[in-house]
C-alpha cells in the first residue's frame, strides 16, 4: 500500500511518519508539505502515487482540495489532527501518529 504523509514543512511531523512507516509491512511511504517553504513540497504526482494520504491538521485537508481536487477522486483523505508541537521523531509524536494511524493500517511496535 502507498501511503503519503503531509504537513505543512516535511520537517517533522510528516517526516517522523514516514521513517516510522518506510518499508513496514511492505508499505510504500512518501512525506510531503504543503508550504512554499516545505522540504519536499507536495505536488500532483505526489497526490496521483498514493493510495491513502494522511494529513496533520485540517488546514492541510484544505490546501490539497484547493490545488489537487481532480486528483483527490477516489482516493482515502484522512486528517490525523496532530498540531505542530514536535520535532522530528519525537516521542511523544511517535505514540500519537501510531495510535491514529492504527484505525487505518497496521503499525509497528
Amino acid at each position: 500500500m502507498k501511503l503519503l504523509f503531509i504537513c505543512s514543512q516535511n520537517k517533522w511531523r510528516s517526516l517522523t511518519a514516514e521513517k516510522i512507516f518506510d518499508g513496514y509491512n511492505g508499505y510504500q511511504v512518501r512525506s510531503a508539505g504543503t508550504e512554499e517553504g516545505a522540504r519536499i513540497r507536495v505536488t500532483e504526482g505526489h497526490v496521483g502515487w498514493a493510495e491513502m494520504i494522511f494529513v496533520m491538521e485540517k488546514k492541510h485537508v484544505r490546501r490539497l482540495k484547493d490545488k489537487f481536487s481532480n486528483k483527490l477522486i477516489n482516493k482515502r483523505l484522512v486528517c490525523l489532527n496532530i498540531s505542530d508541537d514536535y520535532e522530528y521523531m519525537d516521542e511523544e509524536l511517535i505514540e500519537i501518529l501510531k495510535s491514529r494511524l492504527s484505525e487505518y493500517v497496521e503499525v509497528p511496535e
